[in-house]
């Protein structure tokens, strides 16, 4: 196939050197293409029959100026654009990448320094919870204190306060419970992000990129 391309082109090039050497300069350039049989199809205007094809534009001295690409297919332009689109997104990726990166380094001065906060980020969730627990203890005792009140009224009826007081101890001591839970996940969250920082920056430090 490249031997016949080679073989076209021969021929192109041996139609146009009489029509190149009748022209005077400033005259227009040669278009020439290789029709549906491969044969070279050459003329001052580009041929009808380079249409839709690729095809070489030649000066008047015989020599190729340029070669203009056949227009893309259907198909090849919704390849065209998808990878366009592909490229443009993996760009987008990147430059985010980069600036989580750079505010990465500019957040912490060293691995250290990240040990620290995430120290500090666990203990004051932790502070948090101890406050909760504490209140749970008083919640209980003041619990246990009504339930042995309870106790004189075996048989009866509780008095209205008494029962009301029972059942807001108990919504409050499931509100804490959630609360707490809450909590727990919160640390680990807070170990996972530290975990990843840790991860990141080292890989940054590695790679030689540094704080600016």
């Amino acid at each position: 196939m490249a031997f016949l391309r080679l073989a076209s082109i021969f021929v192109a090039m041996a139609l146009v050197m009489p029509l190149a050497a009748a022209q005077q300069p400033g005259e227009r350039n040669i278009y020439c293409c290789d029709d549906a049989h491969g044969r070279p199809v050459c003329g001052d205007i580009l041929p009808s029959a380079c249409y839709g094809q690729a095809y070489r534009v030649i000066s008047p001295q015989g020599t190729v100026r340029r070669y203009v690409a056949a227009p893309l297919t259907p198909e090849e332009i919704v390849r065209r654009d998808a990878e366009e689109k592909a490229r443009k997104e993996q760009e987008a990726r990147l430059l985010a990448q980069r600036r989580l990166d750079e505010a990465l380094l500019e957040t912490y001065k060293s691995l250290e320094d990240i040990d620290v906060r995430e120290e500090r980020a666990l203990a004051d969730v932790e502070r948090s919870v101890q406050g909760i627990r504490e209140r749970e203890v008083e919640l209980i005792e003041q619990r246990g204190r009504y339930r042995q009140e309870a106790e004189f009224y075996e048989g009866r009826d509780l008095p209205r306060e008494l029962t009301t007081a029972l059942r807001l101890i108990e919504t409050e001591l499931m509100a804490y419970r959630s609360v707490i839970d809450a909590k727990e996940l919160e640390k680990s969250s807070i170990r996972a992000r530290y975990a990843a920082d840790r991860r990141r920056y080292a890989e940054l430090l590695a790679s030689g990129m540094t704080r600016r």
